[in-house]
């Protein structure tokens, strides 16, 4: 069985290590805090032997060159990594990589930068997507285009419904206040948002999230919604996208 380790990094991070006890490898996801990561698998007992880069933003690569110093490990990112660190091996939509007995597939989700990728691991039923689709959100729009964006984000939604989403950070109720101003009358959503506040009030976090749930409630994937396109779009999921992701930068 995959283990995964979630803990708090930075303002707003979330790091994930992830561990096969068969072959004793471990994975950081991304490494937003290389003495957070550090002394996290130091206290798991666990030996880290691979960083999968989902991007190149300094809050997800900036601790890769401390890491690898410390344990020797493997870099796997795509190219756009290069800007932080040199990459042991550049991955790109289509390929997989490996952990112990566990195979990832590496899918295209750029729109937040231009190299964005995701990790899905099929057989754990997991996909960790850092800044590309968020609980109820998605990331800034900082390199891409809208329609390069929502093809990343119809890629999310064709992963099997049950799949648990690790994103990167605690926005979600940052999230969720935008998500109620855009759709007030999803029922679904009001009793998410509910959820989502008292998971909070409670110290707890919100992340992992169900891509079912997010499928039904969050705004930036149901760009394709005849309601959601009568009222913020006007044409087809595209413009309805771009027209949110510009609502949502400014709100």
């Amino acid at each position: 069985m995959l283990e995964i380790h979630q803990f708090p990094c930075l303002s707003d991070n979330y790091g994930y290590l992830l561990h096969d006890p068969a072959s004793g490898e471990t994975a950081c996801i991304d490494t937003p805090d290389a003495d957070a990561y550090l002394r996290e698998a130091a206290s798991k007992g666990w030996q880290i032997t691979q960083i999968w880069n989902t991007h190149w933003h300094p809050d997800h690569a900036g601790g890769n060159n401390a890491i690898k110093a410390a344990t020797g490990c493997t870099v796997i990112a795509p190219a756009e990594v290069a800007r932080i660190t040199e990459p042991d091996q550049v991955v790109a939509h289509g390929d997989t990589v490996t952990l112990g007995a566990f195979t990832a597939q590496v899918i295209d989700v750029s729109g937040h930068t231009n190299g964005h990728v995701a990790f899905h691991l099929p057989e754990a039923g997991v996909a960790f997507v850092g800044d590309a689709v968020f609980a109820l959100g998605c990331g800034r729009m900082f390199e891409g285009q809208p329609d390069q964006f929502w093809a990343s984000l119809e890629r999310i939604k064709a992963l099997p419904p049950e799949t648990l989403l690790y994103c990167a950070h605690e926005y979600t109720q940052s999230n969720a206040r935008f998500a109620l101003h855009v759709d007030p009358e999803n029922a679904e959503l009001q009793d998410y948002v509910a959820q989502i506040d008292k998971a909070r009030s409670e110290g707890r976090p919100t992340v992992p999230t169900t891509l079912s749930r997010e499928l039904a409630t969050n705004p930036f994937l149901r760009a394709d919604n005849v309601a959601l396109q009568a009222r913020w779009g006007g044409g087809g999921a595209v413009s309805t996208f771009a027209a949110l992701r510009a609502a949502k930068d400014n709100f």
